[in-house]
């Protein structure tokens, strides 16, 4: 990154810094070594704010899309970028996700930071794995997702993700 310092430079601690520090995302933990990292929906949100280049992919399903919503991006001037990592109703890997993806987002988005959401975080992480691999060096992992893990009443949107952290969103 010019003017500021790499993600890798500051690995220790989980943070990632630098003169750029309002459009680069602060992860939670450590980061990994196969994807930048995860960050929570609100920094996905100020770092969608603050990088006109910063993409959000959402990798759920199209029933998911239909029936539980999306993300609402358009106080942002922005849309997300809609990719199935898995396709409903067999559930099996696209196999085109990387390519169909990389041909979406463009050349020009290899170092944006590119945050990827799922329901609870365990599909756009795969799909932050799989684009760091073919190249793109800022891919983040939405921790919790666009519902949440599931709280003691076993509902979603409650306790984490994107919904409980009140961010906009829409139903069709």
């Amino acid at each position: 990154m010019s003017g500021g310092v790499s993600m890798s430079d500051d690995r220790s601690n989980g943070k990632s810094g630098g003169a750029q520090g309002d459009a680069v995302p602060e992860i939670v933990g450590v980061r990994p070594e196969n994807y930048a990292g995860d960050v929570t929906p609100s920094e996905a949100w100020r770092v969608l704010e603050a990088n006109p280049q910063a993409v959000l992919v959402d990798v759920r399903t199209r029933a998911e899309w239909s029936f539980v919503g999306l993300p609402d991006l358009s106080g942002l001037g922005k849309e997300p970028v809609m990719m199935e990592w898995q396709q409903f109703p067999t559930m099996a890997v696209n196999a085109g996700f990387a390519a169909d993806l990389s041909s979406a987002l463009g050349a020009a988005r290899r170092n944006a930071p590119v945050l990827f959401l799922c329901r609870s975080g365990a599909r756009s992480k795969a799909a932050a794995i799989a684009m760091t691999a073919v190249g793109f060096g800022n891919c983040f992992n939405i921790a919790g997702g666009f519902e949440g893990d599931l709280d003691g009443e076993r509902h979603r949107g409650r306790h984490n993700g994107w919904k409980a952290a009140a961010l906009p969103w829409v139903q069709s």
